[in-house]
């Protein structure tokens, strides 16, 4: 089992101290992924890879990989709004290219890689930003204005990505396509993994293949994977390790 490493990242005035675990396998040198949890920007803990799969079969099976993970805490909407958790992951990126090398890390070498809510995050920040190797895009909310179509019951003004913005996204236009990641596309936008499954009830496999259409527009790499009936969090899945060793496949070839 990897050694895990615990330490504060930041604290943004008036909030909360923000912590990130390190998981570091034996060999030196090894790239780095910088994970952020799924939980629709307003619950979920850096704890948890994906609910319903174990620390062996995600967090462990990447280490064991010869890949390091820095598993991330962000603010959730009750405490900021957007882009307060952009900030949080720059503040993270900036701890681990600063430290990272003393635990055998090679930061330079830094793929993000999200779920869900987390997807987002991981996807707005690898266009933002030029040093980011890659990106892993788990079933991640790519068009705020599409999402708002996607009726789960609750009131235009309570839905996650309301929360997350402050208003619907109609009334928040400037905001919901700041926090777009497919509306946000522009050349030289790193290469991208993204994997969808098809029955997603939570975020519509639709999100993805827009952000799918908006990177191929401009010549970026994608390498896109459906899951013909997955489902959100990959309920329903059987194995999911071919998931994970596809993912690990494109750190690996990207961090060469």
């Amino acid at each position: 089992m990897p050694s895990i490493l615990e330490v504060d990242f930041a604290q943004p005035v008036g909030f909360r101290p923000l912590s990130l675990d390190l998981r570091t396998p034996d060999a030196a040198g090894a790239p780095l992924i910088v994970f952020l949890h799924g939980g629709g920007w307003l619950r979920g803990s850096r704890k948890v890879f994906t609910p319903g799969i174990s620390d062996a079969e995600s967090f462990d099976r990447i280490v064991a990989a010869g890949v390091a993970i820095a598993s991330c805490e962000y603010r959730l909407s009750g405490e900021a709004r957007f882009p307060a958790q952009l900030d949080d992951v720059d503040a993270a990126i900036t701890w681990l290219r600063e430290h990272a090398a003393e635990h055998g890390v090679d930061a330079s070498r830094l793929v993000l890689w999200g779920v869900s809510a987390g997807a987002t995050l991981a996807a707005l920040t690898g266009l933002r930003r030029d040093d980011i190797r890659g990106v892993v895009d788990w079933f991640g909310p790519a068009d705020l204005f599409t999402m708002a179509d996607h009726d789960m019951g609750d009131p235009p003004d309570q839905t996650r990505e309301a929360r997350w913005l402050g208003a619907p996204a109609g009334e928040s236009s400037d905001a919901a396509r700041a926090a777009s990641p497919a509306l946000q596309v522009h050349v030289g936008a790193p290469p991208f993994h993204i994997s969808h499954g098809t029955a997603d009830e939570h975020v519509p496999f639709r999100q993805s293949e827009i952000l799918v259409d908006s990177l191929r527009s401009v010549a970026a790499e994608v390498d896109f994977h459906p899951v013909e009936g997955g489902r959100h969090f990959w309920q329903g899945t059987a194995d999911t390790g071919p998931l994970f060793d596809a993912a690990l496949q494109f750190v690996h070839r990207i961090t060469r």
